[in-house]
């Protein structure tokens, strides 16, 4: 009896699990949250997010991975473990094979750091595959053609950008600057100009409801609750569209930056591919409203949200789970694009 195939894109802010032949079955936030004293876990995922700035001294709410990479190994693999013994149970003998995501400019140490985790956690077998490879598979890209495909997959804490071209990433860039780093914007905007202490969930709330990429015409607005800074009580301020849109122009910056600086190491033949289909955007980063007419803008280059952004890492890892069956069984032999180290 055999254990079943996982694929895992190990987020920074989520955790996306796929099971073959049944697709995503699990998405919970990557937090961990644990007795302090004993070092017992408490609670994992979204249970877990719920006491993020609540906990009483003892217990902390934990987020392993920072800028997608582990930044604890020790309750990253507590996640791992919780995560593939809820989905695959103790019924099987042996454990799951796992395809994990990883980002395009992980080291060797942090690359080894993913392959342990899982294995202690009771993967049989781990393979890795690039976060944006996945994704564009995931997509439903064709990265095996001899054309150019680009993609910009923007996580919790970091985006990744490639081209990719015969199954192999022609040009690629991580840049740490992501979800994570918009939140932080909207909060330090929001101590600066109204004087109001906001936690992350406050701030990710506030991005994800009127955040925007362009100059909002019908300026929406929220009330917005935290501490005063000057008087320590709770306060109300109502907060704009415009506002938002203020506080996130140097993390999407940085992106863009970035994704020109690709482009611009792009072969031409590459390049004119590019022009043709157009850039294609992953991950949760990517639904912040106008951010693909300010790439276009940019880049001068057609601009394409994938159909489900926050799920192609992980329908990339399955897709790639699905295809270790027409490979060499006997060696378990990763494809161009992964490796098992």
């Amino acid at each position: 009896m055999f254990g079943m195939d996982l694929g895992i894109d190990l987020g920074t802010a989520t955790i996306l699990v796929y099971v073959r032949g049944r697709g995503v079955v699990l998405r919970e936030p990557s937090v961990v949250a644990i007795d302090k004293d004993t070092g017992q876990v408490k609670a994992v995922g979204e249970q877990a997010r719920e006491m993020i700035g609540r906990t009483p001294g003892n217990i902390v709410a934990i987020r392993p991975m920072r800028e997608g990479v582990i930044a604890d190994y020790d309750v990253t693999q507590k996640l791992l473990e919780a995560f593939i013994s809820r989905v695959a149970g103790r019924r099987h003998l042996f454990g799951p094979r796992v395809v994990v995501g990883v980002p395009s400019g992980v080291t060797s140490v942090e690359r080894r750091a993913v392959v342990e985790a899982a294995t202690q956690a009771g993967a049989r077998s781990v393979f890795l595959i690039t976060e944006p490879m996945a994704a564009a598979i995931g997509a439903g890209l064709n990265v095996d053609e001899a054309s150019g495909n680009m993609v910009v997959d923007i996580g919790g804490g970091s985006t990744d950008i490639a081209v990719i071209s015969l199954g192999g990433e022609v040009v690629s860039e991580q840049l740490r600057v992501a979800g994570d780093r918009m939140d932080e914007a909207v909060a330090r905007y929001v101590r600066r100009v109204h004087n109001l202490m906001i936690g992350e969930r406050t701030a990710e709330e506030i991005k994800i409801q009127i955040g925007t990429a362009l100059p909002a015409d019908d300026d929406a607005s929220m009330d917005v609750r935290g501490r005063d800074m000057v008087t320590g009580l709770p306060r109300t301020v109502t907060l704009h569209s415009n506002e938002v849109y203020e506080a996130l122009q140097e993390p999407l910056m940085a992106i863009l930056e970035s994704i020109n600086r690709t482009l611009e190491q792009t072969p031409p033949e590459l390049a004119a591919d590019i022009m043709d289909k157009g850039i294609v955007l992953t991950g949760g980063g990517s639904l912040l409203k106008g951010l693909p007419t300010v790439i276009a803008e940019r880049t001068g280059t057609p601009v394409h949200l994938a159909e489900d952004p926050v799920s192609c890492v992980a329908l990339g890892t399955g897709k790639y789970l699905e295809a270790l069956d027409r490979m060499d069984r006997r060696a378990e032999r990763p494809s161009r694009y992964a490796s098992n180290l």
